[in-house]
C-alpha cells in the first residue's frame, strides 16, 4: 500500500505542470524604410518581428530553479549589396552558408543561450506556495548601413545598384533548470524576413533608392507541432560574431573585408 499511496501523492513534475495560457507572434506591417541623410551610408530599418507568451507555473515544491524564455536561431541567410558590374558586398555566416551546422545562436551575445534578459525571460525560484503567472515578449529587426561606395575601395563614389536580404529563424519559447540544464520546448515559431532595395546611384542623395518588394512580410508561423533547438543554437558564437563581410568582385579573389569577432 505505501508503494499505491507514495504514487497518488507525488507532486506532478515541472514538466507536466507548465502552462503557455497565450502566445502571440507577427511582424509590423510597415514596409521597410529607407534613409539617404548620410553621403557615406545608405541605412534601412526593417519592421519588427514580436514574440509574446503567457505563461502559468503551478506551485514549485522543490528548491528548485526554471528560467522560462525565448531562444532564437538564424537557420539561412542571404545579404547581398551589388555594385553595379563591379561585384558584390556579402554578410555571411561561413559554417551556415557550407552547411556545416543547421542553425546559428542568435543570443544577444551575453545572457547565452536566452535571446536577451530583460523583457525576454522570467525566472522562478521554488518551493513556491502559489502559481506564478507572468509574461515574456521578445522583438527582432534589422537597421544597418551599407556603404554607396565599394567597400575595399579608397573612393566614396556612389555606385550601390541594389540591395538584397533573405533570413530565416526559428524561436522557441523554453523552460530550463539551471541546476539540471534540463530542457523543456514549450512554443515554436518560424519567422522570415526579406527585402529588396533599388538603388540609382546616378541619381542625387536622397533619390536614390526605391524598396522593390515586399512592401509586407509574411507572418510567422507558430507551429503546431514543436521543435527540437540545435546544439549550436545554445551556445557560442552568436551570428553577430559569426559572420563575415566579403567582397566578391565580378573578376578576381573574394576578400574578407570584415573578418568574424571571435
Amino acid at each position: 500500500m505505501g508503494c499505491i499511496q507514495s504514487i497518488r501523492c507525488k507532486p506532478k513534475s515541472f514538466r507536466d505542470s507548465i502552462i503557455v495560457l497565450e502566445v502571440n507572434s507577427s511582424i509590423d506591417p510597415n514596409p521597410t524604410s529607407i534613409d539617404e541623410s548620410s553621403s557615406v551610408v545608405l541605412r534601412y530599418r526593417t519592421p519588427h518581428f514580436r514574440a509574446c507568451a503567457r505563461v502559468l507555473v503551478p506551485p514549485v515544491a522543490g528548491k528548485e530553479t526554471w528560467t522560462i524564455g525565448w531562444i532564437q536561431a538564424c537557420n539561412h541567410m542571404e545579404f547581398f549589396n551589388t555594385y553595379g558590374n563591379k561585384g558584390m558586398s556579402s554578410w555571411e555566416l561561413p559554417d551556415l552558408r557550407d552547411g556545416k551546422i543547421q542553425a546559428i545562436s542568435d543570443s544577444d551575445g551575453v545572457n547565452y543561450p536566452w535571446y536577451g534578459n530583460t523583457t525576454e525571460t522570467c525566472t522562478v525560484v521554488g518551493p513556491t506556495k502559489k502559481d506564478s503567472k507572468f509574461t515574456v515578449s521578445m522583438n527582432d529587426n534589422f537597421y544597418p548601413s551599407v556603404t554607396w561606395g565599394v567597400p575595399v575601395s579608397d573612393s566614396n563614389v556612389p555606385q550601390l545598384s541594389s540591395i538584397r536580404r533573405d533570413q530565416s529563424f526559428t524561436t522557441w519559447l523554453v523552460a530550463i533548470n539551471q541546476a539540471t540544464s534540463e530542457t523543456l520546448v514549450l512554443q515554436t515559431i518560424r519567422w522570415r524576413m526579406r527585402l529588396h532595395i533599388r538603388v540609382d546611384p546616378e541619381k542625387p542623395l536622397g533619390q536614390r533608392a526605391v524598396l522593390n518588394e515586399p512592401l509586407a512580410q509574411e507572418q510567422p508561423q507558430i507551429l503546431g507541432k514543436n521543435e527540437p533547438i540545435p546544439s549550436n543554437a545554445m551556445v557560442k558564437p552568436n551570428a553577430n560574431d559569426a559572420q563575415v563581410l566579403m567582397w566578391r568582385p565580378k573578376s578576381g579573389d573574394p576578400v574578407v573585408v570584415i573578418p568574424p569577432k571571435y
